[in-house]
């Protein structure tokens, strides 16, 4: 009996597969800087409390660019989980850890254009390929407040209700937003370009589907405080109104 009490317990380890944004950096560094930059500012706070991988597969780059780079991301709050496609001499203790086995998604890039892709919301953890299922949905009757995000990328996800400034939605398929969007929704995030935004009334931060993104300056005044439809046509952001 004594034996049983005082033999210390085991530590559980469990798998977890969390979600990240994946940033793709291109040279030279300061120009991509730059762009990353106006992303930020047309949307604030879109990297706050957001884990964050560096694909840097396939970059000539030496050890100092990359502490430089990661450097100059932390004094822009993006916080760096892990890097993918790294050689093992670029990594040392001083830099976050290696990481493989991402699926591909769609780059990061500030929008030179109309039509520039956003990052897209990706699985770090190394799954295995998922058999075909019905769709599913979620359906929220509760207000999404600022600072929550709501993840469900498994099929549609319907709010009845508003989604607060600071707050964001991340599905798998389309958003249906039952009252004011104001904050973030990023509809089709695993690749389904077929998905849509719908929102009884426009006042987002920020809308994206299958990786390509608008910003509240690109949505134009016109759009605010009207009921909107969104959908990709053709890799293109089309709108459309619900009224």
């Amino acid at each position: 009996m004594t034996n049983v009490l005082t033999q210390p317990r085991p530590i559980r380890l469990k798998g977890r597969s969390f979600l990240a944004l994946a940033l793709t950096p291109e040279l030279p560094f300061e120009d991509w800087l730059v762009r990353l930059d106006d992303l930020a500012s047309r949307s604030t706070g879109f990297f706050m409390r957001r884990p964050v991988v560096l694909d840097i597969t396939g970059m000539e780059i030496d050890r100092s660019q990359l502490h430089g780079l990661v450097e100059q991301l932390r004094t822009r709050n993006v916080r760096i989980m892990g890097i993918e496609g790294a050689r093992p001499s670029l990594l040392d203790a001083n830099l976050p850890p290696a990481m493989t086995d991402g699926r591909p998604t769609s780059d990061i890039e500030a929008p030179p254009n109309e039509d520039t892709k956003a990052g897209a919301v990706e699985a770090v953890a190394p799954q295995a390929p998922q058999p075909a299922k019905a769709p599913s949905s979620l359906v929220v009757t509760q207000p999404v407040r600022s600072g929550q995000s709501l993840i469900f990328t498994e099929g549609d996800v319907t709010i009845v209700g508003s989604v607060a400034s600071g707050a964001e939605v991340i599905a798998g398929g389309s958003i249906h937003i039952y009252g004011t969007l104001r904050g973030r929704a990023m509809a089709g995030t695993m690749g389904n370009a077929s998905a849509r935004i719908f929102c009884r009334k426009l006042e987002a931060e920020l809308v994206a589907i299958d990786g390509y993104y608008k910003t509240a300056e690109d949505l134009g005044s016109d759009l605010r405080g009207k009921p909107v439809q969104f959908w990709l046509e053709d890799d293109t952001f089309k709108f459309g109104s619900l009224a």
